[in-house]
C-alpha cells in the first residue's frame, strides 16, 4: 500500500466524522497491505477526551493483530498526533507514522515537540508528515469555518 492510498482511507475516515459532527481526523492501520483497523474521532459520541482516531484504530489493530506490539505496522492519519496519541504511539512500539496536516498547537510529531524521537524514550517511531496535506488541512478549515 502506498502512503496515499492509505492516507486516502484516513481521509475517507475524517470525512465520515465531519458528517458526524466530530472534529475530521481519521485513521488507518496497515501490516504490509493488510488493513489492521479504520477510525475517525469519537470524542462527542462517546463522551470521551481519549477517543481520538489514533487512540481507537491503535486498540482495534492490536487485538485484530493479536499483540500490542506495533513494530510492523504504519498508522496513517490526518492531522499530526498530540501528545497522548503520540505516547501511544511509543508505547505500542509502532513502526511508523504518516500524517497529513500539521498541528501547530498541540503537534507532537515535529510541531511542537518531537515525541516519538525523543532520545529519553528506547522505542522510537519514525514518522513523516504532509502526506495529502491540502486535503486534509482543507477539510479541517471547512469544519471550524462552520462551526464559527
Amino acid at each position: 500500500m502506498t502512503d496515499q492510498e492509505g492516507m486516502q482511507l484516513a481521509l475517507a475516515e475524517a470525512r465520515q466524522a465531519f458528517e458526524e459532527n466530530e472534529t475530521p481526523v481519521g485513521a488507518v492501520l496497515v501490516s504490509g497491505n493488510k488493513i489492521l483497523a479504520r477510525a475517525h474521532n469519537h470524542r462527542e459520541a462517546f463522551h470521551d477526551p481519549t477517543a481520538h482516531a489514533e487512540i481507537l484504530v491503535l486498540g482495534e489493530g492490536a487485538k485484530a493483530k493479536g499483540d500490542w506490539r506495533l513494530n510492523d505496522c504504519t498508522l496513517y492519519v490526518t492531522l499530526e498526533p498530540c501528545p497522548m496519541c503520540a505516547g501511544a504511539m511509543v508505547m505500542s512500539r509502532l513502526g511508523r507514522c504518516v500524517y497529513g496536516a500539521f498541528d501547530p498547537q498541540y503537534g507532537c510529531c515535529g510541531s511542537v515537540y518531537d515525541l516519538p524521537a525523543d532520545p529519553a524514550f528506547h522505542t522510537l517511531t519514525k514518522w513523516e508528515s504532509g502526506i495529502e496535506k491540502e486535503a486534509c488541512e482543507t477539510l479541517l478549515s471547512d469544519f471550524f469555518q462552520d462551526k464559527r
